[in-house]
């Protein structure tokens, strides 16, 4: 039977300019990219999944540089809008012994400045010609409009016969706990798959014990959750089953983008037919092996890295 959708996974979000800390005096930073959902969409490339990206960008030098990074790695961008009117994002990442530090330069940018109209014409024929919608807390909290265009598009995805897939990722620097609840309580019952992490959920939802936090997430819609661990691995729920997944033990230099690097991996073996509890594992793995690098995409792996670490465990 040929498969009548084009993509596996279309995300929709901010990318931006990364420049990440790599030593301390004097100060030397490495430029690389990032972007909670790129970040995602280019891991479910390296995965083998056939992806499309959604978003604003400026008319810039930075824009070109992601354009390039996603023809690159096979990420479509041919649905992507350019802004005049707005910079491209940019941030910085620092380490010390508590653990790395993001400092942005976000406001305003041209993702920010997406609204629902933007939905019309080309970007809702990907998201219809997609299995998956990936979208993240961030991509609400960048803007109202913004906020409004992925509650929109999740609404455009499950008209399309496509599934959704949206990760927590909360930056209260973005916006406040109330503005995050609200959203949150709108797109919940819009998704299929819920991606949270104990870090996030905590503050989100006042609760700490993991299945306390699945079965708040659960009650809000969302019809499967896996709840991210950190190095304790993950707890993926569904039908009433729920399983938990170990962390690999791993030395991790720099934990930017891990959660992006799961969650693309987990939609990319979704997408190829995997069960919930088996592409959680591979995400696990996978995520292990991008803490081993600097940067939220030079460590992304590809499948022949994830699969022996599989094998071994």
């Amino acid at each position: 039977m040929t498969d009548a959708k084009r993509f596996d996974l279309v995300a929709l979000g901010e990318p931006m300019l990364e420049f990440n800390q790599v030593q301390n005096e004097p100060p030397l930073y490495l430029q690389g990219y990032g972007g909670d959902t790129s970040n995602a969409a280019i891991a479910a490339a390296r995965a083998g999944a056939r992806v499309a990206y959604l978003t604003r960008l400026g008319q810039d030098h930075w824009a070109e540089r992601l354009l390039a990074l996603w023809r690159e790695e096979g990420v479509d961008s041919d649905a992507v809008l350019r802004d005049a009117q707005a910079p491209t994002g940019v941030y910085f990442v620092s380490h010390d012994a508590q653990g790395h530090h993001f400092s942005y330069a976000r406001a305003g940018s041209a993702a920010s400045r997406m609204q629902p109209q933007d939905l019309e014409g080309p970007w809702q024929h990907c998201i219809a010609a997609s299995h998956w919608l990936h979208v993240s807390g961030i991509s609400m909290a960048i803007s109202t409009s913004a906020c409004a265009t992925v509650l929109a598009a999740m609404t455009v995805a499950r008209a399309s016969g496509t599934q959704v897939c949206l990760d927590s990722n909360l930056r209260l620097r973005l916006w406040t706990l109330e503005q995050a609840r609200a959203a949150f309580e709108q797109a919940l019952p819009l998704c299929d798959v819920f991606l949270p992490s104990l870090e996030d959920m905590q503050p989100l939802t006042g609760l700490t014990e993991a299945d306390a936090i699945i079965d708040w997430s659960h009650a809000r819609g969302a019809q499967r959750v896996v709840l991210k661990l950190g190095d304790q691995g993950a707890r993926c729920s569904e039908s009433g089953r729920r399983v938990s997944v170990a962390g690999l033990p791993v030395q991790a230099l720099d934990a930017t983008g891990a959660g992006d690097c799961f969650a693309g991996n987990l939609l990319a073996r979704l997408a190829a037919g995997r069960s919930l509890i088996e592409a959680t594992g591979y995400a696990n793995a996978a995520a292990a092996l991008s803490v081993q690098g600097y940067g939220a995409v030079a460590p992304l792996p590809r499948a022949q890295q994830v699969l022996p670490l599989l094998a071994s465990n």
